[in-house]
């Protein structure tokens, strides 16, 4: 059986599951302020970026076997990102 998704939104409604179960044992492993949303958008932009033709149990895989740390520092990079561009769009004004 083959599973086609129409839109982003509708694959990411299929691993909520999977999401949902990284984020508890993440919370359990010292990180409670990452969300499935931090979770998702590490594998999108960084794991999945260029791979083509995952398969659902793939990515399930993928999603239950991030590294906590790599998830972490990754949500740090992006916050850290934010705020340089927030500080220096303030600072031209």
């Amino acid at each position: 059986m083959d599973l086609e998704f129409e839109t982003i939104e509708d694959l990411y409604r299929r691993l909520i599951p999977a999401l949902r179960t990284k984020r508890r044992e993440m919370r359990r492993n010292g990180y409670p302020y990452i969300k499935e949303e931090d979770i998702w958008n590490y594998l999108k932009e960084v794991k999945w970026v260029r791979a083509r033709n995952l398969l659902l149990y793939e990515m399930v895989n993928d999603v239950l076997g991030a590294s906590e740390e790599q998830i972490d520092g990754y949500l740090k990079e992006k916050l850290n990102r934010r705020n340089r561009t927030i500080y220096f769009n303030e600072e031209e004004r």
